[in-house]
């Protein structure tokens, strides 16, 4: 289980193979919620900022948008057309040691499922 602080986070998700089946806009013609989703974004703290990626192109994003309204998943910036390689994090530790960036890679199209908790102490 991730331990995290207090303070408010910035979380970045992909969205294909994360929140949605992967290509399911593709191969089926819509987009597919993935079990867990709407779990774990209705107990995203309303202070903390979500940060959506896909390599999506931006023809594709009024039905992603519309889709993501439609399902009550909130996000505050939407990037599309992002390279199809890795996505590297890298943020700074705080003089007290508090690791500031965490990264979670989850098998593609199963459930998201991160457990967390917040530590009052850190």
């Amino acid at each position: 289980m991730l331990e995290f602080s207090p303070l408010a986070k910035t979380w970045l998700f992909d969205v294909d193979g994360t929140l949605v089946k992967h290509n399911g806009y593709k191969i089926d013609g819509y987009d597919t919620l993935l079990d867990g989703v709407s779990e774990f974004f209705e107990n995203v703290s309303p202070d903390d900022k979500i940060i959506l990626l896909t390599a999506r192109k931006e023809e594709y994003l009024p039905a992603l948008k519309d889709f993501l309204k439609e399902n009550n998943i909130r996000y505050d910036i939407l990037l599309t057309d992002m390279p199809m390689g890795e996505r590297i994090l890298i943020n700074d530790r705080k003089p007290s040691g508090l690791n500031m960036a965490f990264a979670v890679n989850k098998n593609r199209d199963e459930k998201l499922d991160i457990q967390y908790k917040i530590d009052e102490n850190l």
